[in-house]
């Protein structure tokens, strides 16, 4: 199936697919060609700001997820990573938890503490990763956090559910509504970071990709998404029938922030990449910055799960954020 008709409601459409009717929901859509009709209109204040040649993600914004620098972030503390992530030229920093080893303050840090680090060093958060059971359980005390650390987003990077089905997806999105409308009234963006497992299809609905149920049956208002490019192309390699960029070009108001990490092709893995340093791979980076569209305000972030295994050691996971620092520049100049 193509394009919901404009008269059709949504939410409706989905959940009588989740009672039995058979649907194929976003394949032909999302594949590449997305109608005119699709895409979202321009956020307010943005009608007209189209610019020939120029890109819809900031050069001047380049993030690392600390996730990437884990090691270096426990054993030397926030205030040294820090220093040296302002050196290289990042501009903001996404969370992967807020603790160091409390051997260097002789107890935990505080998240007042942290912000002050990041505004010592030029540094802005961006957003954070935290467990949905935080959100589901603790969702005030989250925000408060984000509010203290100054960051516009607020983020889990699981799965909206670990069931892989239509039905489980909807109550999924009814849920992030409801947290959504939280952050919202707060002033912050709440988001979902996915990987490859969100591209698969409905056990129940194998015809519904369950991406397509989340984005479609979240309130663009209050839920956004932060897309991980790896795990989309993954996710393609795994689950055929979409182009990362189409969901982009679609919603590109949806998409606040980008996990921009690098993969080097291996048709014999099992996720058809193999993860590595930003530019020693050769995703279609080029393609993707381009085809995503002029508008929206997509912040990069630099992630690699597997840099805290970069070797010699030091310099470590430091010196794969400066090689992938220079790299991500080079390909957003």
């Amino acid at each position: 199936m193509g394009q919901f008709s404009k008269g059709l409601d949504r939410r409706g459409f989905l959940r009588a697919a989740a009672a039995g009717a058979t649907v194929a929901v976003g394949a032909a859509t999302l594949a590449g060609a997305v109608p005119a009709t699709a895409a979202e209109p321009a956020a307010p204040g943005q009608q007209g700001r189209r610019v020939r040649g120029a890109l819809s993600i900031p050069k001047d914004a380049i993030g690392i997820q600390l996730y990437s620098v884990r090691d270096k972030t426990y054993q030397l503390g926030f205030r040294a990573v820090f220093e040296e992530l302002s050196r290289m030229g990042y501009q903001e920093v996404e969370f992967a938890g807020y603790t160091q080893d409390t051997a260097i303050l002789g107890r935990q840090i505080t998240p007042q503490e942290i912000r002050t680090l990041l505004d010592d060093n030029g540094l802005r958060a961006i957003g954070s990763h935290v467990g949905i059971g935080n959100l589901r359980n603790n969702l005030q005390q989250e925000l408060d956090t984000a509010e203290i650390l100054g960051m516009p987003n607020i983020g889990t990077a699981n799965a909206p559910s670990d069931t892989p089905t239509v039905a489980a997806y909807l109550a999924a999105a009814d849920e992030f509504n409801t947290w959504g409308e939280s952050a919202t009234a707060r002033g912050l963006k709440l988001y979902q970071h996915n990987h490859w497992g969100e591209f698969a299809f409905g056990t129940d609905q194998p015809d519904v990709r369950l991406y397509d149920v989340f984005l479609e049956n979240t309130d663009p208002r209050h839920v956004y998404l932060e897309m991980d490019v790896y795990w989309a192309f993954v996710g393609q390699f795994r689950y055929p029938g979409f182009d990362p960029a189409a969901y982009v070009r679609a919603h590109p108001y949806r998409y606040p922030m980008f996990h921009m990490k690098d993969g080097t092709s291996d048709p014999n893995a099992g996720d058809g990449y193999d993860m590595t340093e930003f530019g020693a791979g050769d995703m279609p980076y080029h393609r993707f910055v381009h085809a995503i569209g002029r508008f929206g305000n997509h912040h990069p972030i630099w992630e690699q799960d597997t840099a805290v295994d970069t070797q010699p050691n030091p310099p470590g996971s430091l010196g794969a954020a400066q090689r992938s620092f220079t790299a991500l520049a080079d390909l957003l100049a």
